[in-house]
């Protein structure tokens, strides 16, 4: 089933079979009180590549290489499959993501719910990364609203939330505009500003293709 209201990652909609998409990415930051600056130089630096791959119509390949709820970093294989795929209502698809943080085997399962918007989509995406050599568990939830514009332009507005072992919760929000750069390429340029547990304030950007 295609992707009606063209979130950049599949999330809850399953990626038809025999499609690909590929992101890169990276975000660096700086503290929000000008007087923590010793130099120009961002104190965050983060890149991520995001792959996916529809192998049948419901069953979705991923891999996702890069920075973890942590800031460890990591390299998780995934597999998602549709638990509800209806035309009416919420899509909600269900993953399973094995691989390595910071050099430690971790499991990975996740959820996502997801809504087509007239002209858009609404969706939540939660992951839980447990650490199989103790009981280390990090999680993660994104809730992601997205519209789109004429001429294939597109506005995000994010609210992403974690929970570290041992560190308080934080919540970060992280506006962006997408822009086409060619029938499959697109470009997304955002902000990103700590609301609690995250005094940094930052910029990012990323390369989206379909393929």
């Amino acid at each position: 089933m295609a992707l009606p209201c063209d979130p950049a990652q599949a999330g809850a909609w399953p990626r038809e079979a025999g499609t690909g998409f590929a992101l890169v990415s990276g975000r660096v930051a700086w503290p929000q009180n000008l007087q923590h600056w010793t130099s120009y130089a961002p104190t965050e630096d983060y890149q991520t590549l995001y792959l996916e791959y529809g192998l049948t119509d419901s069953w979705t390949l991923g891999m996702d290489f890069g920075r973890s709820v942590s800031g460890e970093g990591k390299l998780v294989g995934f597999l998602q499959y549709p638990l509800r795929n209806r035309d009416r209502g919420p899509k909600v698809t269900a993953q399973l993501g094995f691989g390595e943080i910071s050099g430690n085997s971790v499991l990975r399962p996740g959820l996502s719910v997801g809504w087509g918007l007239n002209r858009g989509w609404l969706s939540f995406d939660a992951l839980a990364e447990m650490q199989a050599t103790d009981d280390v568990i990090d999680y993660k939830l994104d809730a992601t609203w997205g519209r789109n514009l004429p001429n294939d332009f597109k506005v995000i507005f994010q609210v992403q939330t974690g929970l570290e072992q041992d560190d308080p919760p934080f919540v970060r929000l992280a506006p962006s505009v997408v822009t086409p750069l060619g029938e499959r390429t697109k470009a997304e340029f955002g902000l990103t500003w700590g609301l609690t547990g995250d005094s940094s304030m930052g910029l990012m950007f990323g390369l989206w293709r379909d393929f």
